[in-house]
């Protein structure tokens, strides 16, 4: 019996993933998820549904992969543990896969101080490894955390998210390993710039086996300009953004710089290809969507497999 992710067919068929993002808009316009959305279509094999990202408000994570999915493309339901109990957390899964969404990734989410409602409550009644854990008792087990019987059991091939470059560096393989243990089917990672670290990271990973028990997708996130660069490397905690990138987008004209930061991440993926463990790619084109068609075609990832014939 195949299985119901068309993400997981096409990681299991040893093929290299691609999936990407659609950050829902914040408001009730169902035509701006179908605008992002259609601007991945066929270059993709899921696409990221953010779940209120940056501690914002914006439409449900559900309710924007439903629309993706009647659009004919797979969505990757994710949910974030700071807004709800695990009885809304259960509700929701199972609310989603009754509308024909079968793949999720579990994160805790940014902390409300760094959104615009600085003064929300957190719920964090469960954590990230807590929260994979649940989804795959609810698939593998059929139970509701509580203990009780799933009707009809999810079917979630569940994802987590690695960041491979927060301090310290060495616990990371140790916190990856907690979710794969809790029953992370696959992992996507934090924007990968330098790509030394992330080997040796990866080096650790397959060297305790980790590459033979999850599928993970490396995240590339192509630079605007050399603007962008350095408030990733000053602004964002658990970036990791070398100073020979941001002189690499300095050295070319404001004009050139969409374009040289698309060969940045074009040479990336090129590079990471090549190292071991790495199953796929997760392109973070933040506001840049349509870009997206344009690294995935320059990388060599195109065209996506037909998911009928795996």
């Amino acid at each position: 019996m195949k299985t119901e992710s068309k993400l997981e067919r096409i990681l299991a068929s040893g093929n290299l993933a691609v999936t990407s993002e659609c950050g829902p808009p914040r408001g009730a316009r169902p035509e701006k998820v179908r605008e992002k959305a259609a601007l991945l279509k066929d270059h993709v094999d899921a696409v990221n549904v953010t779940d209120n990202q940056t501690a914002m408000v914006r439409m449900s994570s559900w309710a924007a992969g439903v629309i993706i999915k009647q659009m004919g493309m797979d969505p990757i339901l994710q949910m974030v543990t700071r807004d709800r109990n695990r009885l809304a957390m259960q509700s929701d899964i199972i609310g989603a896969y009754s509308l024909g969404i079968n793949t999720m990734l579990c994160l805790s989410g940014d902390h409300p101080k760094f959104g615009d409602h600085a003064t929300a409550k957190s719920v964090y009644d469960l954590d990230s490894v807590q929260l994979v854990r649940m989804v795959q008792k609810m698939r593998d087990e059929g139970k509701f955390q509580g203990g009780a019987d799933i009707d009809c059991p999810p079917k979630m091939f569940v994802g987590a998210a690695s960041n491979p470059f927060a301090e310290p560096f060495d616990l990371r393989v140790s916190r990856l390993a907690k979710k794969i243990k809790a029953g992370a089917d696959f992992v996507q990672t934090q924007c990968i710039f330098n790509l030394d670290k992330f080997e040796k990271f990866m080096e650790m990973v397959c060297d305790r086996g980790l590459n033979e028990k999850v599928y993970l997708l490396a995240g590339i996130t192509p630079m605007k300009s050399a603007g962008m660069a350095k408030y990733m490397k000053n602004k964002v905690p658990g970036m990791d953004v070398p100073d020979e990138v941001i002189k690499r987008l300095e050295g070319v004209s404001k004009a050139e710089q969409p374009e040289e930061g698309i060969k940045i991440a074009v040479e990336s993926i090129q590079r990471l290809k090549e190292v071991k463990g790495v199953h796929g790619f997760h392109i973070m084109a933040i506001e840049w969507e349509e870009k997206v068609p344009q690294i995935v075609e320059k990388a060599g990832l195109f065209p996506r497999p037909a998911v009928e014939n795996l």
